[in-house]
């Protein structure tokens, strides 16, 4: 399906050109219409399927056949995203797919200077990207005015309620006027998800393109059982010897990623970590010059699992694997995007073995055992409690649920999440 049987503005339709997309992906097919009629939608697809660009397009339009703003310091569009990175990449799409538009677009988040985003934000916008901590900083010193709201998007929203941001999201939700058009991404839908969207939605047009927690079909995935000793040397081996340009690596701890990327470094491979105790100058340095090539190799922890969108990325590892299943396939999505074939794999040491049957059990089958010959892991090695962060797999009282949201640090997950229901229904459209 060509982008122009939408009905898409010329405008538009250029700057798709421009960019090199010619067909609709099957998210963007099922969910540029609905957008477009005005309704809410609940939108389920795996991540790398165009997720952005199919409620970013629509937005545009809708925007565009509705005129000018009715305050000049008002917002018209509010764009709400868990991480810095995924905003700042949300952003540019905007301005990408609205470039030959007279709309004005800004990007919030935090990790950097407050003042300077209450100068630029004073003045209004058509379309705000932010993150819900620094949204609701700007809200709290008056520098937004968010009354005219006539679109909301909440992308990733599985990961904001994972990441604990349900108490903000509930705060934003109050500001806004009620008569909004409300619009709900997510990579699953997991019974909280459901639980916000009652909340939120008023009769919404649901889809969801993908099986619910699937991995695209172009991603090739191996599981190389080792020796927790011999992951870095395994890992040097496999950069090394594949000869890959381009490689995104997953640890699960922040001081993990900085230790790797220092190791990579003295065998001679250029790496720079990304991650949140890293500065915003720093993580958004380290993307470009991952995006540019000046970086072979970018470690990063689960913060940049979704908020990665680069072009033809074609290799993942799992240096570590997360402690939440989900997470895989948020990671591995990195790769195998728009179509393209990419390939991700997995370093398991025996204290692994239960996070690897979880995840494929959330996949339904089994991810292929590859041997690397001088790599293969001592079977009398007995396996020993992961600390992960603020809890250990084997501490029952702290773990996560199967297949539910993890404590990130010290925050937990809000447990009154059934609660959504009632608390938002006086702000439904």
């Amino acid at each position: 399906m060509s982008f122009a049987s939408f009905g898409l503005s010329e405008p538009i339709l250029r700057a798709i050109a421009e960019k090199g997309y010619t067909e609709a992906t099957p998210i963007q097919q099922q969910a540029i219409p609905m957008i477009l009629d005005g309704g809410d939608l609940l939108a389920g697809s795996q991540t790398g399927t165009g997720k952005t660009a199919g409620f970013t397009l629509p937005l545009l339009h809708n925007l565009m056949l509705k005129g000018k703003r009715q305050s000049p310091k008002a917002v018209r569009a509010l764009i709400l995203t868990p991480t810095r990175e995924l905003a700042a990449q949300v952003e540019e799409s905007v301005r990408t797919y609205g470039k030959h538009l007279p709309l004005k677009s800004f990007v919030v988040f935090g990790g950097v200077n407050v003042n300077t985003q209450i100068t630029r934000i004073r003045n209004g916008c058509d379309i705000l990207v932010a993150t819900p901590g620094r949204l609701l900083d700007l809200v709290g010193q008056r520098a937004v005015d968010l009354s005219h709201v006539e679109i909301l998007v909440l992308d990733e929203a599985d990961r904001m309620l994972d990441m604990g941001f349900i108490h903000d999201i509930k705060r934003v939700l109050a500001i806004l006027p009620k008569a909004r058009q409300n619009l709900l991404f997510s990579a699953t839908f997991s019974s909280d998800i459901k639980r916000l969207a009652e909340g939120l939605l008023h009769n919404p047009k649901i889809i969801q393109v993908a099986r619910q927690n699937s991995t695209a079909e172009g991603i090739t995935q191996t599981v190389h059982l080792v020796n927790g000793s011999d992951k870095k040397k395994l890992l040097t081996h496999l950069i090394k010897t594949k000869n890959i340009p381009q490689v995104l690596v997953f640890t699960r701890t922040k001081h993990g990623a900085n230790r790797l990327t220092e190791d990579l470094i003295k065998e001679g491979i250029t790496a720079a970590a990304i991650h949140g105790n890293k500065s915003q100058g720093a993580r958004t340095k380290a993307l470009a010059d991952f995006k540019k090539g000046d970086v072979r190799v970018l470690v990063a922890t689960d913060i940049a699992a979704r908020g990665l969108d680069i072009d033809q990325l074609p290799f993942v590892v799992n240096y570590e694997l997360p402690n939440v299943p989900e997470d895989y396939v948020h990671r591995i999505g990195r790769t195998g995007r728009a179509g393209n074939e990419g390939e991700a794999v997995s370093l398991v040491c025996v204290d692994e073995h239960e996070y690897l049957a979880d995840i494929e059990k959330l996949l339904k089958r089994q991810i292929p055992r590859v041997a690397i010959s001088g790599f293969e892991p001592d079977l009398s090695i007995k396996p020993k409690p992961i600390q992960n962060g603020s809890f250990a797999r084997h501490n029952t009282a702290n773990a996560p649920r199967r297949g539910g949201p993890a404590r990130f640090g010290a925050r937990k997950v809000d447990p009154a999440q059934r609660m959504l229901h009632g608390a938002m229904q006086g702000h439904k459209r």
